[in-house]
Formats: structure tokens, sequence, C-alpha cells
């Protein structure tokens, strides 16, 4: 062979090299559709996530995935109370380069992300300040609705509203776990999560809709969730009916008046609000409701997360927690403290401590 055809003979390794060589970085990325119903290209290995929406970096640390998480949203303490921090070690030290409405670009970039999480009614335009600095952004919603409601705080759920949220929870903790390479951490969750519905409903098939108990969902400054919302589905679960679901749609501030007027039998406070429940304790307008009458005033524990959008442990454990609170004599078999502590030592790596 000449030295003519030796070079034209290697001149096929050549260019399969360039094209190679061209071509690597798009095989390093993948494309997810997140819960807003946007393809969005990713790194194949996340390494660094921002994440500015609570329920994903509650998600997160329980896949075992706090490692990847660069930075975190501002109000992270706010919105998963003080406590998160033993569950969550380290979470101090993390950057808070803006929170579920706004982000600060510098900072965010200062962090080095691979991929930004945020809620799914992030305004458009904080997206767009994201993507426009060669970041991708993953909305999770954990709710099954169209685009056009998925983009809303408050989203309307037409059709069957349990089936909405259990295939948007599905939905969102596997689109989490992919993104931080954790799939199959994501299916033990979805499992545990999943678990206990079957007993609480076995439990409660005989309760007719008439005899629920009326319960009330108090937070801060009177607002409250009435429907579309999982609150609302967390208590139909455990027996209950949410007072506020046939006047209100998604989470809204409520009025006094209309408190009085449903008059709950019980009144429940999540974990990161206590002082809503000195305040209706102690509060002159609150003592006719026959909650408050009958000292049915109580604060949830920690796991019970009564949120707008179901967290993995109010569904496993908050559930139950709630059935059992509402109909003690039906679930006397049922330790909560020691489903607890199972539950937290599987996922967040530590005992619960109530």
């Amino acid at each position: 062979m000449t030295c003519f055809d030796r070079r034209m003979a290697s001149r096929p390794a050549l260019a399969l090299g360039l094209s190679l060589a061209l071509i690597s970085p798009a095989l390093a990325d993948r494309t997810v559709t997140d819960q807003i119903g946007r393809e969005v290209t990713i790194p194949d290995t996340v390494e660094r996530a921002v994440v500015l929406q609570h329920q994903t970096l509650n998600i997160a640390v329980q896949l075992d995935a706090q490692g990847q998480v660069a930075g975190v949203l501002d109000e992270w303490k706010k919105q998963l109370g003080s406590g998160f921090a033993r569950l969550a070690p380290g979470i101090e030290d993390l950057g808070t380069p803006g929170g579920l409405t706004s982000v600060n670009i510098e900072e965010l970039l200062a962090l080095k992300p691979d991929v930004v999480f945020v809620t799914n009614y992030a305004p458009a335009e904080m997206r767009e300040q994201i993507e426009s600095v060669g970041l991708p952004v993953v909305a999770i919603s954990l709710l099954d609705v169209p685009p056009e409601e998925a983009v809303k705080q408050s989203p309307v759920v037409s059709g069957d509203e349990a089936a909405a949220y259990d295939t948007g929870f599905r939905e969102g903790v596997r689109l989490i776990a992919e993104v931080f390479g954790k799939a199959e951490a994501g299916e033990d969750l979805i499992a545990a999560a999943t678990e206990s519905r079957a007993l609480v409903a076995e439990r409660l098939a005989d309760v007719a809709e008439g005899d629920r108990v009326r319960a009330y969902m108090a937070n801060p400054d009177l607002t409250t969730y009435g429907t579309g919302k999982y609150t609302g589905l967390m208590m139909a679960y455990a027996g209950a009916k949410n007072v506020a679901a046939d006047s209100i749609q998604g989470y809204k501030q409520v009025t006094m008046e209309e408190i009085l007027g449903w008059n709950p039998q019980v009144i429940f406070v999540q974990d990161r609000y206590p002082q809503v429940v000195d305040e209706i304790k102690s509060g002159a307008a609150w003592q006719p409701i026959d909650a408050v009458t009958a000292g049915r005033v109580w604060l949830m524990p920690e796991y019970a997360k009564a949120w707008g959008y179901p967290m993995p442990e109010a569904m496993a454990l908050g559930e139950l927690w709630m059935a059992k609170t509402l109909y003690p004599e039906r679930f006397e078999d049922i330790d909560m403290e020691a489903h607890a502590d199972g539950y937290y030592r599987r996922f967040y790596r530590v005992p619960y401590q109530p």
C-alpha cells in the first residue's frame, strides 16, 4: 500500500472519530418531560442541583440525594419547619439563591448547578430567566392535570381528583428520582407511601358519608385548603369531611364567620404552625366551635404533612395517624411511633423523634 493509499484508508476512521467527538456532548445529555409538560434537556449525570421547591427538597432527601443538592429555596425553614435540619444535616450551610417565585441569577450561577428544580407555579419569567443563562429548569407539581392548569398555584382538577393526585405523585417522584439517578429508590419510596392506604380503607369501609367527622385544617391568618388540594383527600382517606371543600377552591384565606358556620368537630394544625394551636385555644372568637369546646384541636406530628401537595410520609404515615386519631377504636393495634420510626430510619436514615 502506498503512502497515498494509507492516508486515504485512515480518513474514514478519522472522520468517524471527529463525528463522535462532535456528538459526544449530546450523548451525555438526556431529555425529560417535567410536570408542566415541558421537554427539558439535562446532563446524563446530575451532581449539583438547586432545589427551589420544598416538596422536591423533601423528596430528594428521602431518595438519599441530598449529597447532590448544592442550593435550596430561601424559605425552606418556614416551609419545612426548623426540625427539617435534623433530617437533612448540612442544609443550613447550602446557598439560598431564590424561592418559590423569584431567583437571584448571580447567586444561582455561583452554585454552578447542573439543573434547577422549581415549583409548577413559578412565574414563566423566572423559568425563562434561569434558562437564559444556560441552566435547565424542571418544574414539579405532583399533580396530573393539563399544562394550562399545571402552571397554576391552585389548579382546577376536572374529573377524579384522587386519581389526578395519585398519578401526579407517582410521576413526580419518578421524575425527581430520574434526574438524580435514583430510580430504584424512587420506586421504593412510592411503594412505601401507598401501602397503608388499603388498610385504612378497609377499616373505615362502613363509615357512612353522613357520619364522617367534620374537620378543618387551620393555617396561619385564617388560611385553609378547599377542593383541588391533597389536604382534602387526606381527610377523606382518613374518614373525615373537609368542611371547606364545598366553599373554596385551592388554598385561600377565609373569614371567622365562615369557620363558625362550618362548625368543625375537629381542627387539625400542621406541625410547622404550632402557634396556630395557641391562637385557637386562647382566641375568644374560636370558643363557640365544637372542636374547641370538646378539646379536639390537634397539632399534627411532623410526618403528617397535610399540605396542598402529597408528601410520601403524609401518605404512608399521616393518613394512618389521622384515621387512628379520628377513630381510635378501629386502630387500637397500630403503634404509630413504631411505624414512624421504621419509616424514618429507612428513608431519612435517622430515628423518629416525636
